[in-house]
């Protein structure tokens, strides 16, 4: 049976990725330091091919014992997003950078290596704000030149795939509610309206599901899919931040949209991303921008405070 170790495997992504894994019939380990205290793989610990360890990627001798046990490793473990990193630098740049690298000696070049890296190391793109896998790469956050970083290196690794991720959004039972898609439903619920900054700036978006999904797929395709680098996102939903906001307007009708220009908006990424390498893989998504949002729409009104954010 195949072995693989997702470490923050308890986390957003983790938390619907590691049941997915195990319905397909995998063992899977989970390596997570539980951060935020979460509990968001109980539903697992009934599966006899579910194991989960308790402890920190930067500690070398409760994380390498673990590589050499596994055939893949799905590491998500990292300090995410820009807010976040910049609250704790010194542990954002320990976990996202040197523990990363760390990782590469611990690893044969048999073992499969399936990344998660961000598309928001696009930056602003080119000249049209277009990007494929070939785009020169302008990393604005610390979070996306880690990533670019340990990217490099990842590619000089045999049997490894890097996801360059699109904005994730959707329900998690580790909820992140500071993702775009993700807050801007919130706001449109409890607040009732949005100050949008650089209204028409763009990104790239990809339901959690399909994330997910992704790893699967790649691994039931690694063959001809390893040692490349993908864009993984909805190819019909290069939007703005106004036109996002607009969909969540119809199923919110009084939500207040409100453009401002006195200020620029801390996160200048603006980008319009091609997933088409992905796609000739025969990988297709199965969630839209709207059944997103209309998931979002339920799992709000069970939460109804902040802890759910990431910093």
């Amino acid at each position: 049976m195949t072995k693989i170790l997702i470490t923050g495997g308890a986390g957003y992504i983790g938390s619907i990725l590691t049941p997915m894994l195990l319905e397909a019939g995998y063992k899977v380990t989970v390596f997570d330091n539980f951060l935020f205290n979460q509990s968001s793989l109980n539903n697992c610990c009934g599966n006899k091919n579910f194991n989960v360890v308790n402890g920190d990627i930067r500690v070398k001798n409760q994380i390498k014992p673990l590589f050499k046990q596994h055939d893949i490793i799905i590491p998500l473990a990292a300090i995410v997003g820009m807010p976040f990193c910049n609250k704790d630098p010194i542990a954002a740049e320990s976990t996202n950078l040197y523990a990363m690298k760390e990782m590469f000696n611990y690893l044969s070049k048999d073992q499969v290596i399936l990344m998660p890296t961000t598309n928001s190391a696009y930056g602003t793109g080119d000249k049209n704000n277009f990007c494929d896998e070939e785009t020169e790469l302008k990393p604005i956050s610390d979070y996306a030149k880690h990533k670019v970083e340990i990217e490099q290196i990842l590619m000089d690794h045999y049997n490894s795939i890097s996801f360059r991720l699109a904005t994730v959004f959707g329900m998690s039972p580790r909820m992140r509610i500071d993702l775009l898609v993700n807050d801007f439903t919130y706001r449109a619920i409890n607040d009732g309206f949005i100050v949008l900054f650089e209204s028409h700036f763009k990104r790239n978006y990809i339901h959690i599901k399909d994330v997910s999904r992704v790893f699967l797929h790649s691994i039931n395709h690694f063959n001809n899919m390893k040692n490349n680098i993908f864009n993984v996102g909805l190819s019909d939903t290069n939007i703005s931040k106004l036109q996002l906001c607009e969909i969540i307007k119809e199923y919110v009708k009084d939500f207040v949209i409100l453009e401002e220009s006195f200020t620029n908006d801390p996160d200048q990424r603006n980008y319009i991303v091609s997933n088409k390498k992905i796609e000739k893989t025969g990988f297709k998504t199965n969630y839209s921008i709207r059944d997103g949002i209309e998931e979002l729409l339920k799992g709000y009104k069970m939460i109804k405070n902040t802890k759910y954010g990431n910093i």
